[in-house]
């Protein structure tokens, strides 16, 4: 039996998620050369694996082909091409691409807002994305608990740290609860700005209200510690995170390893260590 378009797209994107662009790509020629077997879904396959690749240009170009040939290009295959500009930092191209949905008369939702609004966070364009925040505000979109703790994490990354704290603890007042996202850069904020009994008070806080913590959350706290030579407070909560059956990422695990090369751990913690790689 002749495979559908759905058989050569699921390959595809079996190819896309491996990162073989190459043999994906030859899938995607392979279905052009049978006329009408190519739609809109198997355009944003691989358009969306050649983004996970960072190779925006080649997703760019897919797009533009899209548009020549009459498929209509939904807010989803928008959202990665944004998406993909502002992984690789070229923020410029994702709010042009952004705008140029408005133009063409797609309306970019609450996702595409927050794709771009957590691209000009993380590329330090803070002006910009809280112009943009105004925006959606103006906009009265369902702005949920996911945006505000991109913005959240923003203000922290501009070392906006007070800033980021009033706005954290103004969210009961829009009808929000912060979940373990939130909470999370939280933390991770308060620590950058060497608030490291804040950010454990705020540990303890989560829990209290029936937030359990990740494993993020406590290599996030454990790595602030570390880095405010807080090695003892560090440990006590290493010992935490494995109890809950948490490991140390690879971040934190550099941390310790380079403490344990300047001989600032206790030997005696050596097994807890061990237990938590």
């Amino acid at each position: 039996m002749e495979p559908n378009v759905v058989t050569y797209s699921s390959l595809m994107n079996g190819y896309c998620l491996q990162g073989e662009m190459d043999k994906a790509k030859k899938v995607f020629e392979l279905m052009l050369s049978k006329g009408s077997m190519v739609n809109a879904f198997s355009y944003g396959v691989l358009i969306n694996g050649y983004c996970n690749q960072k190779k925006i240009d080649e997703a760019r170009m897919l797009f533009l082909d899209m548009s020549r040939k009459g498929l209509v290009q939904d807010n989803i295959i928008c959202n990665i091409i944004v998406d993909g500009f502002c992984k690789v930092g070229r923020m410029q191209d994702a709010q042009k691409g952004f705008y140029e949905m408005q133009t063409s008369g797609q309306l970019p939702d609450v996702i595409t807002y927050a794709v771009l609004l957590d691209g000009l966070c993380k590329n330090r364009q803070l002006s910009k994305a809280m112009q943009l925040f105004r925006e959606m505000e103006g906009k009265k979109l369902d702005i949920d608990i996911k945006v505000y703790s991109i913005l959240i994490n923003g203000l922290c990354i501009a070392g906006k740290i007070e800033a980021a704290r009033d706005l954290f603890c103004g969210l009961s007042s829009k009808g929000l609860q912060p979940d373990v996202v939130t909470y999370s850069v939280m933390i991770n904020g308060l620590c950058l700005g060497g608030l490291t009994s804040e950010a454990e008070e705020m540990l303890i806080e989560m829990e209290e209200k029936g937030c359990s913590p990740s494993d993020r959350t406590y290599n996030t706290i454990i790595r602030g510690l570390i880095s405010n030579n807080e090695t003892s407070r560090a440990m006590v909560l290493i010992r935490q995170m494995v109890d809950k059956g948490f490991s140390a990422d690879a971040s934190t695990m550099e941390l310790i390893v380079n403490l344990l090369c300047k001989d600032e751990v206790d030997p005696a913690l050596l097994p807890l260590i061990k237990e938590s790689l």
